[in-house]
C-alpha cells in the first residue's frame, strides 16, 4: 500500500466527524511509542515549553547517572542514546530555540562527565559536532537569545 499526500490526508481529516477523527488518533497513538510520545507532547506539553525543557532536562540528568562508566565504549553507547531521544524530543518541538536549549545542556553534561572525555576521540568528535550544530542554530534566532547562548559557548569552551 502506498501512502498518500498530506493534502490528501488533510481534505479526508476535514470529511469526518470530531468523533472519528478522535478515534483515528487513539488508534493511531497504539501502534509506535512515538506515535505515543508525539501526542502526549502536542495535547500536554505543547503549551508549556519551559516545562518540556525542564523535563526533558531531568531525563538527561537520569540517563547520564545511568551510564556504565567500565569503559568508552559502554559510554559511547550511552551517550549515542541519549542524543538520539534529545533528538526525537526536539523532533516534536520542532522549535530552535528548545534545540539550542537541549543542545547547549548536552554539551555541558558531556564536558562535565567523568571520565573525561577528551580521553575518547569519539566523544569529543560527538561534542564537538553537537557545539557546531546549536551554534548554527542560534544564528538563526533573536539578537538577544543570540548574545544569552553565545556566553553559555564561551563558558562551554573555557
Amino acid at each position: 500500500m502506498k501512502a498518500v499526500s498530506v493534502k490528501e490526508i488533510k481534505q479526508e481529516l476535514n470529511t469526518l466527524t470530531h468523533k472519528e477523527v478522535q478515534d483515528i488518533c487513539l488508534r493511531l497513538s497504539r501502534f509506535k511509542k512515538e506515535n505515543k510520545e508525539l501526542l502526549t507532547y502536542l495535547l500536554f506539553e505543547s503549551h508549556n515549553e519551559a516545562g518540556y525543557i525542564d523535563s526533558v532536562k531531568v531525563y538527561i540528568d537520569d540517563e547520564f547517572e545511568l551510564i556504565n562508566r567500565d569503559s568508552f565504549y559502554y559510554i559511547r553507547k550511552s551517550v549515542r542514546k541519549i542524543l538520539r531521544n534529545i533528538k526525537k524530543y526536539v523532533r516534536y518541538s520542532q522549535n530552535k530555540e528548545t534545540e539550542v536549549e537541549l543542545l547547549l545542556y548536552f554539551c555541558k553534561k558531556l564536558k562535565d562527565f567523568k571520565p573525561s572525555i577528551t580521553r575518547s576521540v569519539q566523544l569529543q568528535n560527538m561534542y564537538n559536532r553537537q557545539l557546531q550544530l546549536a551554534k548554527k542554530h542560534i544564528a538563526t534566532l533573536h539578537e538577544d537569545l543570540q548574545y544569552d547562548y553565545n556566553i553559555l559557548i564561551e563558558d562551554l569552551n573555557s
